[in-house]
């Protein structure tokens, strides 16, 4: 990580509420160690999602439709959000590093660094990148998701249920 991301991520942690949120879990969330590609599978006892958006009522309304544990079946969520762009990036370089990173969910709607942008980006820039959920302002928007390479794609105003729906079936993926 470069110098630069490290001083992002150091100021959007410490800024309470420019970053990540308090509820922000840092030290990695899988027992027994890295999540680096080639390494063998770990036991999971959380999964990681990253929340992405300006609007703090947007990320808030996000997390509480998600919860903390979306279906029986799967491990316990933590869930760490992001208010500007520059520090999902730097925690997306992090996740390169070993901090396991299951889901990402990004507001398509964000300014000034809208979410199907940073969806792109990271599908080019992140090798086995974890999957992306983009929320679109509408509907007939989906199609601008899929060109971002959004692994999933649901619309405002969030209906909670399919919203939960849809990142569990993305989170499957990342378990056992």
């Amino acid at each position: 990580m470069s110098a630069a991301a490290l001083a992002a991520l150091t100021e959007t942690a410490g800024s309470g509420g420019s970053g990540s949120a308090a509820s922000a879990d840092t030290t990695g969330s899988e027992v027994g160690g890295s999540t680096a590609p080639g390494s063998p599978p770990r036991a999971v006892k959380l999964l990681k999602v990253l929340l992405y958006s300006d609007d703090a009522t947007v990320r808030e309304h996000l997390r509480l439709a998600l919860g903390t544990r979306p279906d029986a079946a799967l491990p316990e969520l933590s869930v760490e959000e992001f208010a500007t762009s520059t520090a999902l990036v730097a925690r997306m370089d992090a996740s390169l590093k070993g901090q396991r990173v299951d889901l990402v969910v990004l507001d398509g709607e964000a300014v000034p660094a809208g979410g199907m942008g940073l969806a792109r980006q990271l599908k080019d820039e992140i090798f086995q990148c974890p999957p992306l959920l983009v929320v679109t302002g509408r509907a007939q928007d989906g199609w601008l998701a899929t060109w971002a390479r959004a692994d999933a794609v649901v619309s405002h105003p969030v209906d909670p249920v399919r919203f939960s729906d849809v990142a569990v079936g993305l989170l499957r993926s990342r378990v056992g």
